[in-house]
């Protein structure tokens, strides 16, 4: 309690050093509570300081303000409304005192004269609860930096104060200005609704020009961080001089120089943050150098300000926008703008009104009727902001002094007790509902407004409303924009780039970009990211500058395609001439021709050959995992087991003939432990380790590539790798022919029914190149035609066995039965027999 003691005895003694000076209210009117009003009736220059503290200002040397003016009509209005309703404040006189503030240099005078009593003194006391002041409460002033240097005082009091037109954010903090409310929507909305019009019309690349006071400053640093959050980039910022009388020449240079640079951007929007009486220069600027084309967007502090509009040439700078508050007509109000002003008796124990320009109000009223067509016609905006603050103290003084139909309590008011019924107040107002959130601001809406100098239409017409609580634009009107055909104006560093095009950002603006084509096999979604390409799914493509990736035609073998035809044709041939063989041996098992190219092993050579060819659709259609299986395992067990066979037979036939003399005991084990079908199982078993493990170490399941000849196209195959497989599996079955080849050339000079070096050796060869260049081909092309490569070597190299080993034996015993006896196989051996003697 002592630093609030001393600062009242700081007020105290500052009161009565001016209470020499001071004089009553402007305007006063008799009542049992008392209201306080502050207005700006005149508007002083911010650039003019007082250097003499002890000096009021003298408000009406400056110039006449008529929106103040307008505004403490309502107030009046609203008073006299309430007094003449007898159901509110029955049996109760509502009074004012109101004070011209001068724009913002007269705020201490009016506040102390506010909290003093009839005596101008002002006591200390170590609690004001029991104080009551000259006033209830206080209805204004109209600007963030005057209404917080006001609640400064106000709030040790706790002394009520409805503000009307104070925006700024920082009043909605309650441990600063715990006794602030207001009727007007806070800056945070204002600008809001401004970012979100800029979004509507895709203005992403905008000037901003702010004032330099607080007012500019506040709002100014507001605005950037809701522009950042929407991706609108500001183009330049400038600072407009501060207000004064009149510009020197540097001044007047910096506000060309502004305007000139203006004229150079290709920004076409400019947001205007700024207080009304410091535009005027600088528009006097923008008609003398002839700026046309531009959007301006007002900020709600000149929006409606009939002095900047009734400058008529700026119909032709461009479009002019703004934010305002909501229009509610007042009934009645229009004609009591324009009344002659009644003073009633002096209050008591007050002088005589004295003689001040502003209590005589012949140049406000001449004011007031020369603008009041435009007041008329453009709504009463911020004026309902000031009748419903009038009435949200009638009403939280109907609860407090208990009232009822006929009388009221008229017991003492103290503010405090005012200040929580304020809080509480619900009622409905000329159709709207009026309540104070816990920030002390009243839900109301806000309009965007358009300029318009058609004398027979409202100056300031409606084209969009916004709600704080939806929090978006509705009701979009038609906006008459002032270009060629009515084109709405472009304000864009770039742009927009046409569909399938990302953005490469230029400098440090997200907004200032070039436009680059998505590649084919990607495709831009803008609502993800705007400034890369996204790769297509795998099986999906897209052509240049795609926003979305279509499906591939997926490519395989299919039954009706030429290449396929032809290979099933051999392989039906293979096959059928395969089973006339099995047929012919199977008749002519006994026979010396089928007991000397291996007997039952024939049998076992023929079975896996009938097998692969029987997997040939195993390569048609579409892969599946077990096809793949099939494909990397089946055909290449079978051909193991035949050269595995033919290995075997040959190493046999050389055996007996030469080295069965030199090694009987050997020969002997061979044929009691089935050597033969011995070799062909280990060999056959390490073919299978050898294909397991490249199944595990690759995949069975199908891939899906793109067409090196047309992306469109996915060609879905098995494993792209295994051709690695293949050539680990072909070096094992060439192991096995080079082995064969080798025991049959030995065999050379064998009887010719045993001689089968050139068979073997055609089939083998064939099978060895035929391999080696189907893993080369797999290795530089991954086509469908590897399938059919695939498909066509697997079937020739079946053939290779059926017909190159088997079909001479075949023919031998079809067209010569003669040779197909033992006396002849006899007589063959002993031919041989005599000529290594």
């Amino acid at each position: 309690m002592m630093s609030q003691a001393r600062t009242v005895c700081s007020l105290v003694l500052l009161l009565q050093a001016l209470t020499g000076l001071t004089q009553n209210s402007d305007f006063h009117l008799a009542g049992d509570y008392l209201l306080g009003g502050l207005f700006t009736l005149h508007a002083n220059l911010k650039g003019i300081v007082h250097l003499n503290y002890l000096q009021v200002p003298k408000c009406k040397e400056y110039e006449m303000k008529v929106l103040g003016y307008n505004l403490m009509q309502a107030m009046r209005f609203a008073v006299e409304e309430i007094n003449n309703d007898s159901w509110l404040l029955p049996d109760v006189r509502l009074g004012y005192e109101m004070v011209d503030v001068c724009y913002i240099s007269n705020n201490i005078q009016p506040v102390l004269y506010f909290l003093s009593h009839d005596d101008y003194f002002l006591p200390i006391q170590d609690d004001y609860s029991s104080y009551v002041p000259r006033v209830v409460a206080i209805i204004g002033p109209d600007n963030s930096e005057s209404t917080s240097t006001v609640a400064n005082f106000l709030s040790l009091f706790l002394l009520p104060q409805i503000t009307y037109s104070a925006i700024s954010d920082e009043l909605r903090d309650k441990q600063r200005f715990p006794t602030v409310l207001r009727t007007v929507p806070s800056a945070e909305h204002q600008i809001k609704a401004m970012v979100l019009f800029m979004v509507r019309y895709g203005w992403n690349w905008v000037i901003m020009l702010v004032s330099s006071d607080d007012y500019g400053q506040e709002n100014g640093h507001l605005l950037r961080e809701q522009l950042a959050g929407q991706g609108i980039c500001i183009a330049f910022q400038e600072t407009l001089p501060r207000l004064q009388p009149s510009l020197t020449e540097a001044e007047h240079e910096r506000l060309a120089a502004i305007v000139h640079k203006l004229q150079e951007s290709k920004a076409r929007v400019v947001v205007l943050l700024s207080l009304d009486l410091a535009l005027h220069h600088f528009f006097h600027e923008v008609l003398r150098q002839n700026l046309t084309g531009i959007v301006w967007i007002a900020s709600e502090s000149w929006a409606i300000d009939p002095v900047l509009h009734n400058l008529t040439e700026l119909r032709h700078m461009g479009t002019f926008l703004g934010v305002t508050t909501q229009s509610v007509p007042i009934p009645r109000f229009s004609e009591f703008r324009v009344r002659q002003a009644y003073y009633g008796p002096p209050a008591p124990n007050k002088t005589s009104p004295p003689a001040t320009c502003n209590q005589e109000c012949h140049t406000c009223l001449d004011a007031a009727k020369s603008f009041n067509t435009i007041l008329t016609l453009s709504g009463e905006r911020v004026v309902y902001n000031v009748y419903s603050a009038v009435y949200v103290v009638a009403h939280a003084l109907h609860s407090l002094l208990r009232c009822n139909e006929t009388r009221c309590s008229k017991e003492v008011v103290y503010p405090w007790k005012l200040l929580q019924e304020i809080w509480k107040v619900n009622f409905t107002l000329l159709g709207h509902q009026i309540f104070f959130d816990q920030q002390g601001d009243l839900s109301l809406g806000l309009e965007i407004i358009q300029w318009c100098w058609n004398l027979s239409q409202n100056p300031f017409q409606t084209i969009a409303f916004y709600h704080p609580v939806q929090g978006q634009l509705r009701n979009m009107a038609p906006i008459f924009w002032n270009t060629a055909n009515n084109t709405v104006p472009m304000s864009m560093c770039t742009r927009s780039c046409r569909a399938g095009q990302r953005k490469k950002p230029v400098g440090l603006h997200p907004c200032c970009f070039e436009c680059i084509d998505c590649l084919p096999g990607s495709f831009l979604n803008k609502s993800e990211d705007e400034f890369d390409c996204q790769l297509c799914p795998k099986y999906e493509w897209s052509h240049r500058n795609d926003i979305s990736c279509y499906k591939r035609r997926l490519a395989f073998l299919r039954w009706h395609e030429a290449p396929t035809i032809f290979v099933a044709v051999f392989a039906a041939l293979g096959f059928l001439s395969t089973l006339v063989i099995l047929e012919i041996f199977w008749k002519h098992f006994q026979t010396p021709m089928v007991r000397s190219a291996g007997g039952p092993m024939c049998f076992l050579m023929l079975m896996p050959l009938l097998v692969a060819y029987l997997a040939l659709p195993v390569y048609v259609g579409q892969p599946t995992v077990t096809a793949c299986l099939c494909r990397q395992a089946l055909f290449t067990l079978c051909f193991t087991i035949c050269i595995s066979c033919i290995t075997v037979r040959s190493f046999q036939i050389v055996y007996i003939f030469k080295m069965a003399s030199r090694f009987p005991r050997a020969y002997g084990y061979w044929v009691r432990y089935h050597g033969p079908y011995i070799f062909v199982a280990v060999f056959t078993a390490l073919k299978v380790a050898v294909v397991t493990g490249n199944l595990l170490a690759t995949t069975t399941v199908p891939t899906a590539r793109s067409d090196p000849d047309n992306p469109k196209i996915m060609i879905l195959s098995c494993n792209p790798n295994y051709h690695n497989g293949l050539l680990l599996n072909t070096s094992l079955d060439l192991v096995l022919s080079v082995v064969g080849f080798s025991f049959a050339y030995m065999g050379k000079e064998l009887p010719t029914n045993y001689n089968e070096a050139k068979f073997i050796t055609l089939s083998m060869t064939f099978y060895f190149i035929s391999s080696i260049s189907l893993c080369t081909f797999m290795s530089v092309y991954q086509g469908v035609l590897v399938t059919i490569l695939d498909l066509s070597v697997t079937v020739f190299n079946l053939l290779g066995i059926s017909l190159g080993y088997f079909g001479p034996k075949c023919y031998m015993i079809l067209f010569y039965p003669e040779r197909n006896t033992p006396a002849y196989f006899n007589s063959m051996i002993q031919d041989y027999t005599m000529r290594k003697d």
